[in-house]
C-alpha cells in the first residue's frame, strides 16, 4: 500500500468536505426535483433554522425541502419517491462497471477517492426519508394537524 503525504491526506480531507456540502445539496434538490415531476409544490430553504441537532458530524443542514400546498391532496407513495429519489446521486457509480467512467478507487488519487466516498453518502437516504417511506400516512396526518407544517425531506 503507497504511503500517502500529509499534503495528500489534507487534500482528500478538503475534498471530503466540499463534496459532503456538495452532496447534502444534491440530495435535497434530488428531493425537490422528485416533488415537482410529481406535481407537488414544495419550498426549498437554504441554511434553515440552526436549532435542529446538526447533521454530517457538525456540518448541520445546509437545504431542506418541504411540500406545500393541500395536504388532503397529497399522496402517500409521491411522499414515498420523493423520500428515495436522493438514490439517484449514484448513478454515476454505476457507469463505472459499464466502462463509462473512470472508477475513482482505482485513480490512485486520494482526494478523488475521499470525494467519491462523500458524495455517494449524500445518496443514502436520511432516517426522516425513511420515515417517509415506511410512514408516510403519519407525516401527513402529523401535517394536517399542525395545519400549515408538512412532512419534511
Amino acid at each position: 500500500m503507497p504511503s500517502v503525504s500529509a499534503v495528500e491526506l489534507a487534500a482528500a480531507g478538503v475534498a471530503l468536505l466540499a463534496a459532503l456540502a456538495a452532496g447534502m445539496t444534491a440530495h435535497e434538490l434530488a428531493h425537490a426535483l422528485a416533488y415537482r415531476l410529481l406535481s407537488v409544490p414544495c419550498t426549498i430553504t437554504f441554511l434553515p433554522d440552526r436549532t435542529d441537532p446538526p447533521a454530517a458530524g457538525g456540518l448541520g443542514r445546509l437545504a431542506t425541502v418541504r411540500p406545500t400546498g393541500r395536504l388532503d391532496r397529497l399522496s402517500p407513495w409521491r411522499l414515498r419517491v420523493a423520500a428515495v429519489a436522493p438514490l439517484c446521486l449514484v448513478a454515476p457509480f454505476v457507469l463505472v462497471p459499464l466502462g463509462a467512467a473512470a472508477d475513482p478507487f482505482a485513480l490512485g488519487n486520494p482526494a478523488v477517492a475521499a470525494a467519491a466516498v462523500g458524495w455517494a453518502a449524500c445518496s443514502l437516504p436520511s432516517p426522516q426519508d425513511f420515515a417517509l417511506v415506511w410512514y408516510p400516512e403519519r407525516a401527513l396526518a402529523r401535517g394536517r394537524d399542525r395545519g400549515a407544517g408538512t412532512p419534511r425531506s
